[in-house]
């Protein structure tokens, strides 16, 4: 299926066919309960449909039940969550996805994600995530924090390629080469902490361009994201941040700001690391 040049801008086709929305909600340490689902909700109700948690975040319930508030068809919501470090392996990670759809309430996932690469166990965790998308459990899955290596080990071993490798990525840590790998892999690439836990938006180069625009350098930011052709989740619980975070898609950053932001890379990075995991 082709898709239009606006609907490019708001969604990513990936390697199976499935369109996901380029933008979503990160959930990351947000507590679960009333707090949770009421950001999630409120999201919903203005224009998300993709949502990504995380059995470690401890939140799935919250997401879920936010869902069911919504009232929106689930169809209509695409949701990603991922197996944690002490689930891996293959019954583990077969068990920890059924646990996982349980306490959001769900038949599926949309996305169903390797959190971490972990050694001696990754390979099997991977078998596993693709007997979860054969059975219907996920209709798409990929992995988070891989390297180059890591992901060039996968499409070694394996003929399913992950649909989604979300990491670290932002105008301080423009992992270009890793960009580059998956672009030419067919891996979609996903940003989490894209707005750097709020530590470097008052970077002069972010803040001008703002200002002369009327916009904010988080929005700044996440468009910069969004034309590497980039999936984004930014997280926010404030409900006037998630809106905020939503309002990119009515202007364009020319050539020239493009490459001004992607020299502010210094490989800063307010996350792990995972160069190091053999």
């Amino acid at each position: 299926m082709k898709m239009k040049a606006e609907e490019r801008d708001r969604f990513c086709m990936l390697n199976n066919g499935i369109a996901m929305p380029r933008l979503g909600l990160g959930v990351w340490q947000m507590p679960e309960g009333g707090q949770t689902v009421q950001a999630v909700l409120h999201a919903l109700q203005h224009g998300y449909r993709r949502i990504d948690t995380a059995a470690v975040y401890m939140n799935e319930h919250s997401v879920g039940e936010a869902l069911r508030r919504s009232g929106l068809p689930r169809q209509d919501v695409f949701i990603t969550t991922k197996v944690w470090n002490d689930d891996q392996g293959y019954d583990a990670t077969l068990q920890a996805c059924a646990a996982s759809l349980k306490r959001m309430g769900l038949e599926y996932a949309d996305l169903y994600l390797i959190h971490w690469p972990v050694t001696g166990k990754r390979s099997a965790t991977w078998r596993a995530l693709c007997e979860l998308k054969k059975s219907g459990q996920c209709r798409a899955i990929g992995v988070s924090n891989y390297t180059i290596r890591h992901l060039q080990e996968v499409l070694d071993e394996t003929e399913e390629i992950p649909s989604v490798n979300q990491v670290e990525f932002s105008p301080f840590l423009y992992q270009k080469e890793l960009l580059d790998y998956c672009r030419q892999n067919g891996v979609q690439l996903e940003a989490y902490s894209p707005l750097t836990r709020g530590k470097r938006l008052a970077d002069p180069v972010l803040a001008a361009m703002a200002r002369a625009r009327g916009r904010t350098s988080a929005q700044i930011i996440l468009r910069w994201i969004i034309q590497h052709g980039v999936a984004v989740i930014p997280k926010s619980i404030q409900p006037q941040r998630i809106e905020e975070n939503a309002a990119v898609f009515d202007f364009t950053l020319s050539d020239g700001e493009m490459a001004r932001i992607d020299a502010l890379d210094e490989g800063y990075r307010t996350a792990w690391d995972p160069t190091q995991i053999p």
